[in-house]
């Protein structure tokens, strides 16, 4: 069928909208009409990478939700008319999915960031020839997009559909990332560096764990006083914290008992390293560091006080058990992620783009 994409292609650094033929649903695949798309940090990492990482031209995105058109003949669990979000893809048989951490899948990397189906084919064609599709098994900057039930989460109806794929990826990593990953105590203290949508989604789940100190290091003040209003007790300017380390003490005098990188600036990482960790502390990551990147911090450090620096992938959520719990928090007004959603029309992502990195909204959304 003719559908409307969003395409990167070589040499250009924005996305043109184009109309490109998707290929019908094959046995094991899903059709699903995109209502709405979030904008992650992830589609731009790999957009900018260069060819040799990523192949182009390319229909990118990873966050979409939206309605089943048409499900392939293997396909059980779904049927047209469902309501759904799309997360990533994994394979559901290796023995991390039987684990339920979907999230390290062996074949992960082959099932999300290929462009290309398993058997190198491809879902997107143009009048000349392949578009790189599967895209964490979606490819939903698009009117329309083919994925896998193990993508798919379905959604009630009382929830506004264009506005739930973020949960397949920026949400369940920021909120997922301290929920699950960090599975931070009740009355404890959390240190998040970044306040983006995955940072203040970790402020909202760091509040439904009942964390006692929720500190967020952010430079945009629209950003840090959206952080207090979401649950967050203290703030930092990062312009007016020259001492990281002091400034965390003076809040909590033992260190902090977890934190939670979303921005995978070296600098910033060995500043939390630095002396901001409380003996036995866990340190997650998630921001996307510069290739070549060391871990931070001091071995001899880590050793003396029992520090655990770990890395996280989509907050270690299986997204079929965690974005239901996620859309209940939602529905109770615990996780009010919308309040950092402003939307946009597909034909816009360029600006969607340019004013999410000018911090005019926090998380963008498109509608096709």
């Amino acid at each position: 069928m003719k559908i409307t994409a969003a395409v990167a292609r070589p040499g250009k650094t924005g996305f043109d909208l184009e109309a490109l033929t998707l290929e019908d649903p094959r046995d094991d695949e899903v059709r699903v009409r995109i209502a709405g798309v979030g904008l992650c940090h992830t589609d731009l990492v790999f957009r900018h990478a260069g060819e040799a990482v990523y192949p182009l031209p390319a229909v990118f995105g990873h966050e979409g939700s939206g309605v089943v058109e048409a499900v392939g003949s293997a396909v059980t669990r779904f049927r047209p008319g469902d309501r759904v979000a799309i997360s990533y893809r994994s394979c559901g048989a290796c023995d991390r999915c039987h684990d339920g951490d979907a999230p390290y899948c062996r074949t992960m990397p082959l099932l999300n960031y290929t462009g290309a189906r398993t058997d190198g084919s491809r879902a997107l064609h143009d009048g000349v020839g392949d578009v790189a599709s599967n895209f964490f098994g979606q490819s939903s900057f698009a009117s329309h997009a083919l994925t896998y039930e193990r993508n798919l989460v379905k959604l009630p109806d009382d929830v506004p559909l264009e506005l739930m794929g973020p949960l397949g990826c920026g949400i369940q990593t920021g909120a997922g990332g301290v929920m699950n990953s960090l599975a931070a105590r009740a009355g404890s203290s959390i240190l998040i560096t970044g306040g983006g949508s995955v940072g203040l989604s970790a402020v909202m789940g760091a509040k439904i764990q009942d964390c006692a100190v929720i500190i967020v290091l952010e430079p945009m003040a629209s950003r840090r006083e959206l952080a207090l209003e979401l649950g967050a007790t203290h703030v930092l300017d990062p312009a007016a914290t020259p001492d990281l380390t002091a400034a965390v003490r003076a809040i909590t005098p033992v260190g902090v008992d977890y934190a939670f990188d979303t921005t995978g600036i070296p600098a910033v990482l060995n500043a939390v390293m630095a002396g901001c960790l409380g003996s036995k502390s866990v340190f997650g990551i998630v921001g996307v560091t510069p290739p070549g990147t060391p871990a931070p911090g001091d071995m001899g450090q880590m050793i003396t006080f029992g520090h655990t620096v770990k890395g996280i992938i989509e907050g270690d959520a299986d997204p079929g058990v965690f974005i239901p719990q996620l859309v209940e928090h939602y529905r109770a007004g615990q996780l009010p992620f919308d309040r950092m959603i402003k939307t946009y029309p597909l034909a816009e992502i360029d600006r969607a783009i340019a004013e999410q990195h000018q911090g005019l909204c926090v998380k963008a959304v498109l509608i096709p």
